[in-house]
């Protein structure tokens, strides 16, 4: 896939009032030492299996150091113009609904990243540049650190910033089941005494 600039199919930041606009240009980003994703594809897919994203919906979700999902919510992109600091606001409010704060720890335990459909090709866009923007402020205000950015269009699904990405899931396809998504939970151990003697209560 490649990486480059497009034009943002929801609003221009071009004007000089836009300026102000919170945008991360793609520079600024790498700069940042975003951490990367051990196995991004397996967090696109569960996601995209439990939010069933269409185009303007953003999936932020809350990972533990073992990449485990701890907390994810969905919501659908208002039709304004694309600024970060109204993106930080949405991403903190459904933060704070999911998932307490970490700002009494000294340094971030668990990382947010951000899915988000939209259209048009996976090249980086004024718009992805406010998400990028109102990601990391959210996450600096809510103690977690910022994590990687992910847009999922009908090509596919990319990671911007690190040229990794898939043609599944997209933003036109159905959602894998769960057991392709995700390892299935660890079956508890059987056998001696202790097993014995709670087969047969269950058994009662």
């Amino acid at each position: 896939m490649t990486f480059g600039f497009a034009p943002s199919s929801a609003a221009s930041l071009s004007t000089p009032a836009a300026s102000a606009s919170r945008v991360l240009e793609p520079a600024e980003w790498a700069a940042a030492g975003i951490p990367l994703l051990r196995n991004p594809r397996e967090v696109v897919s569960g996601l995209h299996a439990r939010h069933r994203p269409t185009v303007a919906t953003a999936v932020v979700a809350v990972l533990d150091p073992d990449e485990r999902l701890r907390a994810s919510a969905s919501f659908t992109r208002r039709p304004a113009p694309a600024d970060g600091w109204m993106f930080r606001n949405a991403l903190l409010a459904q933060l704070r609904r999911v998932i307490p704060h970490d700002l009494r720890r000294r340094t971030p335990v668990r990382t947010a990243v951000l899915m988000y459909c939209r259209e048009g090709d996976a090249r980086w866009t004024e718009e992805d540049g406010a998400w990028m923007w109102g990601l990391r402020d959210a996450c600096t205000l809510h103690g977690l650190r910022c994590g990687a950015y992910i847009t999922l269009t009908r090509d596919g699904w990319q990671v911007l910033g690190e040229g990794r990405g898939g043609r599944r899931p997209s933003a036109d396809s159905a959602p894998e089941p769960f057991a392709t998504s995700e390892s299935p939970p660890r079956m508890p151990r059987t056998g001696g005494a202790a097993s014995e003697i709670l087969r047969r209560a269950a058994a009662r």
